[in-house]
């Protein structure tokens, strides 16, 4: 493995002492970020001469060493230049230590709300959709195994020194051969991104993926958080929240998508681009999985090299079938109807459930 990493094709197990002196032995002054499951430290490795990342899993969470597993086990075997590098890795000295490639400009989600930040230009926020999508593309259909991502987001979007996107966060990734379909699984993600079909389901694939990449491009493009608060005449909370695809929409529906944009830039912007990536965000971000496009379909429109989807004036309703065994259940509720990441989605009873929703 070592000489493996020296040409740059694995990562390598680390010394404790090597990164906890590279770190100032933890110090705050180092410290990056904290998340529920560990902290993140800037460091400098000498025998590398390479400023570093290095993820410290809380001790107390038994998430988190999952997660560490995870990360270790899946992202190690991956390679592609819109990936995290993940350089090596430590499990010494009672610590879980992740090493990775220092993000200068750290997450996206940090220019697009950050108020001390400098608001991202159109052209950089085109091309962060570009490397977003080649990284998902990669891991769906490009790598020897398909890569359930499960946690799309824009805090999981890293930006080097010159903003090219860097997905990161591998600790909910699971691997399913190609052409497996489903995988039956407990709630992972984050609400607002994950795929409501999901939540309801418990069957992650990768239309679960493109559900949150498409979040992530109205996001990109309209500069609101997947959630946006509306004022109504009832006096109906659950109504006041409504998810960012609905809000869309409904401007693509009068016909006029362009007044979805980030009001931020002043309309200095590549009017088609924009419409482009609305467009594809809303045909991502479809209630029902099977109207959604692959990975390689959502690119070849954003790349203009196809037209335009097709899509109805209005965000169409879907219903889901809850699984079917015991095993399986994450809800055993008979047929209802709920607000999942602010949209009304329909849950069927055994009595009235469809077959599973998959796509070879």
């Amino acid at each position: 493995m070592e000489d493996d990493f020296e040409k740059g094709t694995a990562p390598k197990r680390f010394c404790y002492s090597d990164l906890a002196m590279a770190i100032d032995n933890f110090s705050d002054d180092k410290k990056l970020g904290q998340g529920g499951f560990g902290s993140v430290y800037k460091g400098f490795l000498k025998e590398l001469n390479l400023h570093v990342a290095i993820k410290r899993v809380s001790k107390g969470s038994k998430q988190g060493r999952k997660e560490y597993a995870s990360e270790v086990r899946v992202i190690s075997r991956l390679r592609h230049k819109n990936l995290v590098q993940l350089i090596g890795w430590c499990h010494g000295g009672r610590e879980l230590l992740l090493v990775y490639e220092l993000m200068p400009n750290g997450s996206l989600d940090r220019h697009l709300y950050a108020a001390n930040n400098v608001m991202l230009p159109w052209s950089v926020r085109h091309e962060i959709v570009f490397g977003l999508g080649s990284a998902l593309l990669y891991l769906h259909q490009e790598w020897e195994q398909c890569v359930l991502h499960r946690d799309i987001k824009p805090s999981n979007v890293m930006l080097d020194a010159s903003f090219n996107t860097k997905l990161g966060d591998f600790g909910l990734a699971r691997l399913v051969e190609h052409g497996q379909g489903s995988l039956t699984t407990t709630h992972a993600g984050t609400m607002g991104y994950m795929d409501p079909e999901c939540m309801i389901t418990c069957r992650a694939n990768t239309e679960s993926d493109v559900y949150s990449f498409g979040v992530v491009l109205l996001e990109i493009a309209c500069g609101r958080r997947p959630v946006v608060v509306v004022q109504q005449q009832e006096e109906d909370d659950d109504e006041d929240a409504v998810h960012l695809a609905q809000w869309v929409w409904s401007s693509y529906g009068r016909g006029k998508i362009l007044d979805a944009a980030d009001t931020r830039l002043g309309g200095e912007f590549d009017a088609q681009e924009m419409e482009c990536v609305l467009i594809v965000g809303l045909w991502c971000a479809q209630l029902d999985l099977k109207l959604r496009p692959s990975m390689r379909q959502a690119l070849n429109v954003l790349r203009f090299e196809a037209p335009l989807p097709p899509l109805p004036s209005r965000m169409l309703a879907a219903s889901y079938m809850p699984p079917v065994s015991a095993t399986e259940s994450c809800t055993s509720s008979p047929t209802v109807t709920r607000h999942v990441n602010g949209i009304m989605c329909t849950s069927l009873g055994a009595a009235t459930a469809r077959p599973p929703l998959s796509r070879a």
